[in-house]
């Protein structure tokens, strides 16, 4: 049986005691027989109106409600149900489901408005994204992947990856690892480029995804090759011009003072001094030379465990020429090569120290852990800081009489072999600079 017979029994029942008792009382009143069939059909008529009035007030907005879901179920959010106003139980049911219905319209033009900006992000970038379901075959792509490909999206879908050529880049390492691959796609004319490709997993409606995102790095990679390059050109011309401007000047003069005739009285003792010019220059460009290939020839450091409060007493025992104080930290081991952590914390101290000669200050070093997995290893002077901080880490820049310029690269390259990083920075609140190694635990 029907609900809507249910309560339209269930009235009927609910008024048949008074209309039995009714009709009673007609047939046994003194009535003649036109009066009892008039009031007797009168009776039955409002009871059965009655029924069936009840049955409507009750069917009837659960018909309404009814529309209201199915509308939402079919993602029309723009029907809304009168009689709301209410106390009672159904006000509150119909008030409940239009701030349903208009809490998930906002929710559908949010997501509409998202998918807009994502669909617009994905087709203006210049990365790849490729997007491949459990079969390996294409389900999405961006425009840089139609451009990577050589091949438009109506072409490209359904396709599985080893016929778009790219079961290798899916097959290589695991995923969420970032990695280059060398490859030839038929945007690059059949040339090998350099691609950065990272791959991830995802899931839609249940069924899960593969993600992949190719970028280009062979541009990116040429321009800083180049800025390098032109880095490097600049500081060893600038270091070579130094030292072949005063040999060329010291030659152009001893060759003018042996053309001569007679030659001057002391011309041994100038063309004694010359030579020692040109010795000098010599040598300095020696040195120049030797600093820049120990700095191109550091070798891949040999990890061990090595305690960190050891080593740090050991180099500041070795400087003499300023107060050196170490302040307790607590027992860190870090996995280093010991020999090259040491000469990294030794160039540190030094360039402390001769910060702090000009203003006979002291050097403090320390150590502690971050709680995340690092270890950080500080040195502080008290000099006069830093003044331009943009050159720091420039090859063969320094500002010291005699310096080579490639203390704090070294540094910088050792932290970074050994997955750390390396900072320099003026003190907040002292005057002085801080240097800080951050090295994994």
């Amino acid at each position: 049986m029907t609900h809507e017979r249910r309560v339209l029994w269930m009235a009927l029942a609910a008024g048949a005691p008074g209309v039995v008792v009714s009709l009673a009382l007609l047939w046994a009143g003194d009535y003649t027989p036109k009066v009892v069939w008039t009031l007797a059909a009168l009776v039955v008529c409002v009871w059965l109106g009655f029924a069936f009035a009840v049955q409507g007030r009750v069917v009837r907005p659960l018909q309404t409600v009814s529309n209201l879901l199915a509308a939402l179920r079919e993602g029309d959010y723009s029907f809304r149900a009168r009689g709301g106003r209410g106390f009672d139980a159904l006000s509150e049911v119909i008030r409940e489901i239009n701030a349903l219905s208009q809490t998930m319209r906002e929710q559908r033009m949010g997501a509409l408005e998202a998918t807009a900006l994502l669909r617009t992000v994905m087709a203006e970038i210049d990365v790849a994204v490729f997007a491949f379901d459990p079969e390996r075959r294409l389900r999405l792509v961006n425009r840089a992947g139609e451009r990577l490909l050589g091949r438009t999206e109506e072409r490209a879908a359904g396709r599985t990856a080893e016929e778009l050529g790219l079961e290798d880049v899916l097959r290589v390492r695991e995923a969420d690892a970032p990695h280059t691959l060398t490859k030839a796609f038929p945007s690059s004319g059949g040339q090998r480029r350099r691609w950065g490709v990272r791959r991830s997993s995802f899931r839609e409606r249940g069924v899960p995804h593969q993600l992949l995102v190719i970028g280009d790095l062979s541009q990116p990679l040429r321009e800083e090759e180049l800025k390098a390059w032109q880095r490097i050109v600049r500081v060893i011309g600038h270091e070579l011009n130094n030292s072949l401007a005063p040999i060329k000047s010291i030659a152009g003069s001893l060759a003018s003072l042996l053309a001569r005739d007679p030659l001057p009285s002391d011309w041994r003792d100038d063309v004694r001094r010359g030579l020692d010019v040109v010795s000098a220059r010599a040598e300095a460009l020696s040195r120049f030379m030797e600093a820049y290939a120990r700095l191109a020839r550091l070798p891949p450091p040999r990890l061990a465990p090595v305690e960190v409060g050891r080593v740090i007493r050991r180099v500041a025992g070795l400087e003499t020429r300023v107060r050196v104080s170490v302040l307790p930290g607590p027992a860190q081991t870090v996995r280093a090569d010991a020999d090259q952590l040491e000469q990294l914390l030794i160039n540190l101290v030094r360039n402390a120290a001769d910060a702090s000669l000009v203003t006979a200050g002291s050097v403090r070093l320390g150590w502690r852990g971050t709680g995340d997995g690092y270890v950080d290893i500080w040195v502080e002077d008290e000099g006069l800081g830093l003044a331009n901080t943009a050159n720091l880490f420039v090859p063969f820049f320094t500002t010291k009489p005699g310096g080579s310029g490639i203390g704090l690269v070294l540094s910088r390259q050792i932290a970074e072999a050994h997955g750390g990083a390396l900072t320099l920075e003026n003190r907040r609140g002292a005057r002085g600079c801080q240097a800080r190694l951050r090295l994994p635990a």
